[in-house]
């Protein structure tokens, strides 16, 4: 459950991310002075954060309460839908408004967010009460020894650390060369940030579209297989970037605003709906009471080593001496990240054969059960009325 003291640090930083945000639109210095501008893109990053970590634990408590395997799968399909919702109101309004009202409205926005999540409840969510005192009379940071004891315990066994490992080290060794790609297309394409914009409400449909599938079809194929098949067609995706740069599809008539309408938001796509299985085996594994505590330590690992990514593409952009004037060798950074998109499947064998099986309950049974079980009772039914008889015959 959530301590009382990890809601008030939400919701500070929560109000933070709100001053942030409030802060670029009604101080403009804010805006044009580089150390403040990244202050304010750090806070609402950090607040941005702790909300997702918040909403996987609570997702992963709820479903161990009510017994839902593969709620993960519904979160996902809602942030996909609401990216796509985001994305198509963002675009609209930032052509239509200069952006510091954009700002403006943001924080608006999120201050909405925090008033209704003050006057929320944890009853509201399914969730039992736990913003009182301990039960067991331990003290607050006996408590929170006991729940690193117990998380540490829980990440310990095969069945979690291994897979989590893998999925950790599949995103923090593949160096991010977006911002790069992205000066790219708008200093050397000279594309519209509109077209890159509606790239991202493509993605976002595409996410949408394989949750839906992996919830009501991949979920029987091998977890090991399925992840083998999304890591192989990750690393193809980044070499799509490589056909932009090398002008592959304007030799076979595809104009780049199309092929960069269409594909520019595929590997981050498929990046994301990796974490979908990782999310639910580690939601079925976790031990009843360290739901929060291990879905929060999955996240918080992700998030660093998408940190890590993003330094090591950092790092070789610096390194191949990729600049504002000069991408003579983004083509080599991007074969790099397509060979370090394929070492992950070197230890595959450290994610599990089997997916996580969804309980159901026992409505009825089977044909066949209800077969055997009707013979059986035919059997011991003529087995009594066979000894009834030859007891009566016998008094007799």
């Amino acid at each position: 459950m959530l301590s009382i003291l990890g809601v008030l640090i939400g919701y500070l930083i929560f109000a933070l991310e709100v001053l942030s945000w409030g802060q670029l639109a009604l101080f403009p210095v804010a805006g044009q002075a580089l150390p403040a501008l990244m202050a304010c893109v750090l806070l609402s990053n950090t607040g941005a954060a702790v909300t997702e970590v918040a909403k996987d634990a609570l997702i992963t408590e709820y479903g161990q309460k009510h017994r839902i395997t593969g709620l993960q799968s519904y979160a996902f399909m809602a942030l996909a839908a609401g990216g796509i919702l985001g994305n198509l109101l963002g675009g609209y309004f930032l052509v239509r408004l200069p952006p510091r009202m954009m700002f403006l409205i943001f924080s608006v926005l999120l201050s909405i967010q925090l008033l209704v999540s003050l006057s929320a409840s944890e009853e509201c969510l399914g969730l039992a009460r736990s913003l009182g005192p301990v039960p067991t009379g331990q003290s607050v940071s006996e408590n929170i020894r006991k729940q690193l004891s117990d998380l540490m315990i829980a990440i310990s066994e095969d069945s979690i650390f291994r897979p989590l490992t893998w999925i950790v080290a599949s995103i923090a060794m593949v160096p991010i060369l977006s911002g790069s790609i992205f000066c790219y297309q708008t200093q050397c394409l000279h594309l519209n940030p509109s077209v890159i914009g509606m790239s991202r409400v493509i993605g976002q449909l595409i996410l949408l579209s394989l949750t839906v599938l992996y919830n009501h079809y991949w979920k029987q194929i091998p977890m090991r297989k399925l992840i083998g098949v999304v890591q192989i067609l990750y690393a193809s995706s980044l070499l799509l970037d490589l056909a932009l740069v090398r002008e592959i599809n304007l030799s076979i008539g595809i104009p780049n605003e199309v092929f960069a309408l269409c594909f520019s938001g595929l590997a981050e796509t498929l990046a994301q709906f990796k974490i979908l299985p990782f999310s639910v085996l580690l939601a079925t594994l976790c031990p009843r009471g360290c739901e929060g505590s291990l879905t929060s330590f999955l996240a918080s690992a992700l998030c660093l080593s998408s940190i890590f990514s993003g330094f090591w593409g950092v790092g070789l952009a610096a390194m191949l001496g990729i600049r504002s004037n000069d991408y003579s060798n983004l083509p080599v950074g991007i074969l790099i990240q397509f060979l370090a998109a394929l070492l992950p499947l070197g230890w595959i064998h450290h994610v599990p054969m089997s997916q996580p099986v969804e309980k159901k309950r026992k409505k009825g049974m089977s044909k066949r059960n209800r077969k055997t079980r009707r013979i059986g009772r035919v059997v011991v039914g003529s087995v009594f009325a066979y000894r009834r008889e030859r007891e009566s015959d016998a008094q007799k």
